[in-house]
């Protein structure tokens, strides 16, 4: 079964979210928005890593290539505004 995460992002933290492919949360937890950090804690988890996605923001760059040096596939997203 395949396993994502999703980062939401600010500062001085990130909130990390692993869900399988049926969308089931299987771990969450609160880090330091550190590559280290965030890398070393998916790493340990008793599941293969498909792909880390997070929001564009002041982050993005430190995020996405941090994470891409650690081997995880990353993949960062822009919001989408609707003008009514």
């Amino acid at each position: 079964m395949e396993h994502y995460v999703g980062l939401d992002v600010s500062l001085r933290s990130c909130a990390v979210c692993v869900v399988d492919s049926r969308g089931t949360i299987l771990h969450e937890r609160d880090l330091p928005c550190e590559i280290e950090e965030i890398a070393g804690y998916l790493t340990a988890l008793p599941v293969s890593i498909e792909r880390v996605g997070f929001e564009s923001g002041t982050l993005s760059q430190h995020l996405f290539y941090g994470l891409k040096a650690e081997g995880f596939d990353v993949v960062c997203m822009g919001a989408m505004l609707e003008s009514g």
